[in-house]
C-alpha cells in the first residue's frame, strides 16, 4: 500500500469514473486501474462496485476511502509544517464562491492577491453553497466564500464583512415614492427572487417572512440564477427585487434612482470564509483573508455596526 494508491481511490470516489479520475491524477486509465486492483488484492476486498454506473464504493470500500482521506490530509500536514518553517507561501488554493458574491468581490482582490503572492496558484469556481460545503467535506475545495451559517461541525467560519440589503423597485410600484421601506411593505406577487438553492433567496424569504410553499398570484413563474437578470426584470416588467450592498455599488447613476433603503435595523448578510477544520493550508487561507479584507470597497459595513443579519 502506498500514498499514490490512496490518491487514486479518492479520485475515483470524487469523479465516479475511472477515466476522469486518471485524467485528474495525470496518469493513464490502465495504470490507475491496475494500482487500485493491486490495493484491492492486498486488502482482499473490493473497494468499488464496477457493475454500477456511475461507479460507487462498496460498503467496506466507503470506510477505506474515508480513512484514505484522513491519511492524505495528515500527509499534507507534513508539507505544510515544512513550508511554515521555511516561511514558504506557495501552493494551490481551490476556492468556491457563491454567485451572489463572486462578480462583485473577485474584481476587487484577485489581481492584488496574485501580485502579492505570485507563488500561490488560485483556482476559483462559482457554485452554490451546498456544492461548496460538499466540496470542502470531500477535499475538492480548500476554502469557500459564502453568506450563510453552516451547521456542519466539521467546518469553521471566518468572518470577512457584512453588507446591507437594499430594495430595487420599479417606478410602477407604490414603493418607488418612499425613501425608506419595511419588509412588510413588499408585496410577494411583485417580488423577483433567485431560483431555489441560492442562500440569498433563503435570506430574502426570511426577510419578507415568505415560506417555501408561498403561492404567488402571478400567472408567470420565473427562476433566475443571476442578480443582473432580476434587475432587468424589474426594469422591464415592474415589481421589486433585493440586492446586496456590493451589487448596489456597481449600479449606474440611473439605476441608483431605483434603490430604496430598509428602515433601521437594516437587513444584512455576513460574508465569511468557510474551511474544513482539518484543512492543512492555514497560512494560504490567512493570506487569502488578508488579501480580501485589505481590498474591500469603501463603505462596506464594519463588523461591529448594528444590523439585522439574516
Amino acid at each position: 500500500m502506498n500514498i499514490q494508491q490512496l490518491e487514486y481511490i479518492v479520485a475515483v470516489d470524487n469523479h465516479r469514473h475511472f477515466v476522469q479520475a486518471a485524467e485528474h491524477c495525470n496518469v493513464t486509465q490502465p495504470t490507475l486501474s491496475m494500482m487500485i486492483r493491486k490495493l484491492e488484492e492486498e486488502l482482499s476486498i473490493k473497494i468499488f462496485d464496477r457493475t454500477k454506473q456511475p461507479i460507487v464504493p462498496t460498503s467496506v470500500g466507503r470506510e477505506i476511502i474515508d480513512q484514505a482521506r484522513t491519511i492524505l490530509r495528515e500527509t499534507s500536514r507534513i508539507n505544510e509544517i515544512a513550508k511554515h518553517f521555511n516561511g514558504d507561501l506557495s501552493g494551490e488554493l481551490h476556492v468556491g464562491v457563491i454567485p451572489t458574491i463572486a462578480p462583485y468581490l473577485l474584481p476587487h482582490f484577485v489581481n492584488p492577491f496574485i501580485s502579492n503572492y505570485p507563488d500561490i496558484k488560485l483556482h476559483v469556481s462559482e457554485m452554490i453553497t451546498d456544492r461548496i460545503i460538499s466540496g470542502l467535506k470531500m477535499g475538492n475545495l480548500d476554502v469557500g466564500i459564502i453568506a450563510s451559517v453552516s451547521e456542519e461541525n466539521s467546518l469553521q467560519e471566518i468572518p470577512l464583512y457584512k453588507e446591507r440589503f437594499y430594495a430595487y423597485v420599479s417606478e410602477k410600484t407604490d414603493l418607488y415614492a418612499k425613501q425608506y421601506i419595511l419588509p412588510t411593505d413588499i408585496e410577494p406577487n411583485e417580488l423577483w427572487l433567485l431560483e431555489e438553492g441560492h442562500c440569498f433567496r433563503t435570506q430574502i424569504q426570511r426577510l419578507c417572512e415568505l415560506s417555501r410553499s408561498s403561492q404567488f398570484g402571478s400567472s408567470f413563474s420565473y427562476r433566475s440564477g443571476s442578480i443582473e437578470t432580476l434587475i432587468r426584470m424589474v426594469e422591464r416588467n415592474g415589481g421589486i427585487t433585493i440586492l446586496p450592498e456590493m451589487a448596489v455599488m456597481e449600479l449606474s447613476e440611473e439605476r441608483q434612482k431605483h434603490i430604496r433603503h430598509f428602515r433601521f435595523p437594516e437587513p444584512a448578510r455576513e460574508v465569511c470564509l468557510v474551511v474544513n477544520r482539518e484543512q492543512m493550508k492555514a497560512r494560504l487561507i490567512d493570506a487569502l483573508r488578508e488579501g480580501i479584507t485589505a481590498h474591500l470597497p469603501e463603505g462596506i459595513l464594519d463588523k461591529e455596526l448594528e444590523v439585522r443579519v439574516l
